[in-house]
């Protein structure tokens, strides 16, 4: 590994550095996104809203109380709280409310999309640097070029550009998972939300 770090050049630093980067963006979005997850949101919802139903708000408060750490609990208890309110204010104040907890859950994803593109773009920076490399020491061979003469800048240009495309391409489609989770998850909060403003907002006006 060490020697085609050293065998592609100055621009293989960059590169390094985006893909430590990257890794460490990649490893908090997964431990964020998963801990959301650890709520069953379908189960936590169902009780909620049986209690509401029964018009046990203090016992639903508890049980959000309960699990207050997750977006859902927190939508769920704010809604609770503030039921006197219209249908319309209840739904944009849950409509903020999922809003920040899908903005938190998207953090610093725009920093990973940064080493994404600039990875290969560094790559093939190396690819036209080694190539330029290579023709310098054509130009001052002459006819007494060797194949050893151009080795080094042909190995600028190949190791960069494949370095770039082996740090772009995994962590894009972790970009592209971490999207459709959250994507997902913010579905199942309109959803959910939904039940609740229906229980709560029964013969309610605008």
């Amino acid at each position: 590994m060490l020697f085609f770090i050293v065998k592609g050049g100055i621009v293989m630093v960059p590169i390094i550095l985006a893909s430590i980067v990257g890794a460490g963006i990649i490893v908090d979005r997964f431990i964020v996104i998963r801990r959301v997850y650890r709520l069953d949101m379908q189960k936590f919802s169902r009780d909620v809203l049986d209690l509401v139903d029964k018009g046990k708000y203090r016992e639903a408060l508890v049980l959000c109380g309960q699990k207050k750490d997750y977006p859902l609990a927190a939508m769920y208890a704010a809604a609770i709280e503030n039921r006197l309110l219209s249908r319309l204010e209840l739904e944009k104040l849950l409509e903020r409310m999922g809003n920040h907890a899908v903005k938190t859950l998207e953090k610093r994803l725009g920093g990973l999309v940064s080493v994404v593109g600039i990875s290969p773009l560094m790559g093939f920076l190396g690819t036209i640097t080694g190539l330029i490399r290579a023709f310098m020491a054509w130009e001052k061979a002459g006819n007494d070029v060797t194949v050893s003469a151009l080795a080094g800048g042909i190995y600028e240009a190949m190791i960069t550009t494949a370095a770039g495309l082996i740090v772009a391409i995994p962590y894009y489609l972790c970009y592209n998972y971490f999207i459709s989770r959250i994507k997902y998850f913010s579905h199942e909060l309109d959803d959910y939300c939904s039940q609740l403003l229906e229980l709560l907002t029964r013969g309610k006006v605008l």
